[in-house]
């Protein structure tokens, strides 16, 4: 991209933004919460709505051509043909229970690929950034970087996913062959599996029923790590639903196989 290096500065601005809006919230009893789904908890908080306004302001200010994609405030239209793709707490719940699993999500779409990301970690001071020519951890210990393990056998594998009743009761079953092939499954993270998996830590995440805005920034990330990122019969997972990331070409398939019974 010929503006990529402006890109990338509007997106670590917009996590910048994100990140002020958000922590003075975090741990705070007086955080006010809704529920968008009356019959299912599906919360959403102040910080969530005031840190979507607040990278939508810098894109307002720095790109207003781009496109942009928000889980609180829905789609705006752009003619750059470029797409911000923004979930700005995933991983409510967590936030709500003062987990710092939870994270802001930031994709560019070009309409055929997701080609930047970053996940943010606001509380922790972890930014996992990835596309564009960058595969990296910015943390309070400094800059190191991604690469997703290799190497590792199904058997001696890492899993995690958000919630043990992953999907319907079809997909729960098929995970659970994956979960009875690798040596270990964790559960609860949200993005951060995604982010643990880019830096070499685990080696497999495997979720149902996502949105675009839960794996836009998680898929760069990933891909730019060196894992793979599909849905559960290997096509794209670009707009959510069955997903799954893998380290390694050889667990990937491997999975899949599993998943498909």
């Amino acid at each position: 991209m010929r503006d990529a290096q402006q890109i990338i500065d509007t997106a670590h601005e917009m996590a910048d933004a994100a990140r002020a809006a958000i922590l003075p919230l975090f741990r705070n009893a007086a955080l006010v919460t809704d529920n968008k789904r009356p019959a299912d908890f599906d919360p959403v908080t102040e910080a969530d709505r005031a840190a979507e306004i607040a990278m939508r302001e810098v894109l307002a200010r720095r790109r207003p051509q781009d496109g942009i994609v928000g889980e609180e405030f829905g789609s705006t239209p752009g003619d750059s043909g470029l797409t911000w793709i923004l979930d700005p707490i995933d991983g409510t719940r967590a936030f709500l229970c003062g987990s710092p699993s939870w994270g802001v999500l930031i994709g560019l779409s070009d309409g055929q690929a997701i080609r930047y990301g970053i996940i943010d970690q606001p509380y922790t001071r972890e930014r996992f950034e990835g596309g564009l020519g960058r595969a990296r951890l910015i943390g309070p210990d400094g800059e190191r970087p991604l690469i997703a393990r290799s190497g590792v056998a199904l058997p001696a594998a890492i899993l995690m996913t958000t919630f043990p009743e992953i999907g319907s009761t079809q997909e729960a079953q098929a995970f659970r062959r994956v979960v009875d092939s690798v040596r270990l499954t964790r559960y609860g993270l949200d993005c951060y599996a995604y982010a643990l998996l880019a830096l070499g830590q685990i080696d497999l995440v495997i979720e149902a029923g996502l949105q675009a805005y839960d794996i836009a920034g998680p898929m760069a990330v990933v891909e730019a790590a060196g894992g793979i990122v599909s849905n559960w019969q290997g096509g794209p997972a670009t707009e959510g639903g069955q997903v799954i990331a893998a380290a390694s070409a050889d667990l990937h398939r491997q999975a899949l196989r599993l998943l498909n019974g």
